[in-house]
């Protein structure tokens, strides 16, 4: 018998499967996959409930609901100064993952170099091969996560179709600054590329930080594609509602696109979405606080057990060292050690690495979790310290 797609064939079950497989198996606290552990904004879900009772349950537009498409372009232009026309530039989609999807399907034919930057979300790879594009990839390097302006470079060239930029940045909580966009907006206007912008989180950057999306820098509205998401700004993410904002052009790619992979986007969510975009500034304000004060609280916490915990600027996650410990094993072994025996599940940074020789000393712990929750972790995780030391 003929088998399946070679490409899917070879590709692994994802990392965040596996781990969340085992912390169930430990009934381990899992603050490996970033989704919270309690309810979005109570406001937001009764909207989605009022909305199933409202009798406009059949399929909606193709390239969503007009109040919602209305709503995404208003926060490009109360955020950020981005004029857009709700009509012709914004695609709803059934979450982020699939916009990348649908916008990488947009731009890229066989043979489209696209470069990608390490560390990354491990969809963006198997996507880009999947349509015969060609990855070029650079890497960041701990601690700062600074963009290396001559590998960049030297991954551009006339092949080049477009960058997928995550910012800020899963996993590192990195968000790019002003100068870093410059450098890229320079590298795209040369090349004549297009940019797919993955700013999931960009509600969620911790002050004094703040999130500048490239669509704003000088010659780069018409070559963005901005992705942005419910699910990760309400903390609802099983919702799976995201939204692109791109040029006419290049949106009507995306929603032909969409055609074909979910055509739409449940309407009661689209609309429940479209009530909280409409929220006051102040309204995004204090859940970037709050999920500051959670980072705080988890960094000090493995800090004071004994890791080298490196900054988070935004996003649900941090990135602990975990070689101060003195741990033989590598990321995978030590994430596989605490979920079994500590009861705290976490990601090996790793696995958003393809080029060779990743780093092997790192762990991405999320922290959208309660504050109960994240105590109670970070005790298991002393307790599982101090058992070690008594054991040596």
């Amino acid at each position: 018998m003929k088998c399946g797609s070679r490409l899917l064939t070879a590709t692994p079950t994802t990392i965040f499967t596996v781990i969340s497989a085992l912390a169930a198996r430990f009934e381990a606290i899992n603050l490996g996959q970033g989704f919270p552990d309690t309810e979005g904004p109570a406001d937001i879900v009764r909207a989605a409930a009022d909305g199933l009772l409202d009798q406009r349950n059949q399929y909606p537009p193709l390239a969503g609901l007009p109040e919602l498409r209305r709503a995404v372009a208003d926060c490009n232009r109360r955020f950020y100064g981005i004029e857009i026309d709700p009509e012709g530039e914004v695609v709803v989609t059934s979450g982020a993952t699939e916009a990348v999807t649908a916008c990488l399907i947009a731009l890229i034919d066989p043979g489209d170099e696209v470069v990608l930057i390490e560390p990354l979300y491990d969809t963006y790879l198997p996507v880009v091969r999947m349509l015969g594009g060609i990855p070029r990839l650079v890497r960041l390097l701990e601690p700062d996560w600074a963009l290396p302006r001559g590998e960049l470079a030297a991954a551009f060239g006339p092949r080049t179709k477009a960058i997928l930029l995550n910012t800020p940045m899963n996993p590192t909580g990195k968000v790019f600054t002003e100068d870093e966009l410059d450098a890229i907006a320079a590298l795209l206007v040369r090349h004549d590329a297009y940019a797919i912008c993955d700013e999931v989180y960009e509600h969620l950057v911790f002050a004094p930080h703040r999130h500048v999306p490239l669509m704003t820098r000088p010659g780069m509205r018409e070559r963005c594609l901005r992705i942005g998401s419910a699910g990760k700004s309400f903390a609802l993410t099983g919702w799976k509602v995201g939204y692109v904002t791109a040029p006419a052009p290049l949106a009507d790619l995306v929603m032909k696109a969409h055609q074909n992979l979910t055509f739409t986007t449940p309407p009661n969510l689209q609309r429940a979405v479209a009530f909280g975009l409409a929220r006051e500034a102040a309204f995004f304000d204090v859940r970037a606080a709050d999920l500051a004060r959670k980072c705080r609280l988890l960094s000090e916490g493995l800090r004071a057990i004994g890791f080298a915990v490196l900054e988070s600027s935004g996003s649900y996650f941090v990135i602990a060292d975990f070689r101060p410990l003195g741990f033989a094993g590598d990321a995978l072994a030590f994430c596989q050690h605490i979920t079994e025996h500590a009861g705290v599940a976490a990601i090996p940074v790793s696995a958003f690495y393809d080029g060779p020789e990743p780093p092997r000393h790192l762990v991405r712990f999320a922290f959208c979790k309660s504050e109960a929750v994240l105590r109670e972790a970070i005790a298991r995780l002393r307790a599982l310290l101090l058992e070690r030391h008594a054991a040596d």
